[in-house]
């Protein structure tokens, strides 16, 4: 089982099943929602999907037909989102996920999309907390 909470906290799920097809997304849509390079998006079966705490806490917008994004209405996280073409999955930003997952990205998806400085490939410096340079 795999827990999950927004960033204020106010918005918890449970998964009491597996993530599939997880891919790293570069499209300008998951760039533009999520605000970073790429979104890392995986699918879990509706029937294995609770909302333990906060639903009422949930907002929802729609930018395609059929398509249903649920974020947190105070802090802004996204939860989950729905295409009503595909009822019996739902498609998470693994970033909700607090359990260690042990499913991993099967790919990059939209790397023709992707943000003109992201480097997929990059040797940068890797630090356990923020860059030296940081001010603290």
């Amino acid at each position: 089982m795999y827990k999950g909470s927004c960033l204020c906290g106010e918005v918890q799920i449970t998964i009491n099943g597996s993530i599939e097809d997880i891919i790293h997304c570069h499209c300008s849509l998951c760039r533009k929602n999520s605000g970073t390079a790429y979104a890392t998006n995986g699918f879990v079966a509706r029937k294995d999907f609770s909302i333990v705490a906060g639903e009422d806490a949930l907002s929802q917008f729609s930018f395609k037909p059929q398509r249903i994004r649920h974020f947190c209405k105070y802090c802004g996280s996204p939860v989950y989102s729905e295409n009503l073409d595909d009822i019996d999955r739902l498609r998470l930003r693994l970033g909700i996920v607090d359990s260690a997952i042990k499913e991993k990205p099967i790919s990059h998806n939209f790397v023709t999309s992707k943000a003109n400085w992201e480097d997929m490939d990059a040797r940068l410096p890797r630090y356990e907390t923020f860059e030296p340079s940081r001010k603290k």
